[in-house]
């Protein structure tokens, strides 16, 4: 069964950090790419970040640039996404998706085939 299984989430303060991790299982993330989006209460599901296939390659939305940084460890079938300067604006369900690809860049729109099930991220003090 493939599945992907996001960990990290919790409750910060502002300014503070977390460190998502998105696990596949069932198949191996080497060929896919990888992107991480949130869903805020009321507000419609958006990409934050993306990581292509070999790692050389990422996208932000413009809100995160500077405080986020995706990574991947291919060889433990993993996907990070660390977040720093946490904002009360971050508070979401943070979801990873895997999209397969031949090429080595990655995009924020929807056109992924995998999606995770979601972990909560809250900021607040």
């Amino acid at each position: 069964q493939l599945q992907l299984v996001e960990s990290g989430g919790g409750l910060v303060q502002p300014g503070g950090s977390l460190r998502l991790s998105c696990v596949a299982s069932g198949f191996t993330l080497v060929n896919y790419a990888i992107g991480w989006f949130r869903q805020a209460p009321g507000k419609e599901r958006e990409g934050v970040s993306c990581i292509g296939i070999s790692g050389d390659n990422t996208n932000y939305r413009d809100s995160v640039k500077g405080r986020f940084t995706i990574s991947r460890d291919n060889a433990n079938n993993t996907v990070y996404l660390q977040m720093n300067s946490l904002k009360p604006d971050d508070t979401a369900v943070y979801y990873c998706a895997a999209q397969w690809s031949p090429f080595s860049g990655c995009g924020l729109g929807e056109a992924y085939d995998y999606w995770g099930q979601g972990t909560q991220v809250t900021v607040s003090s």
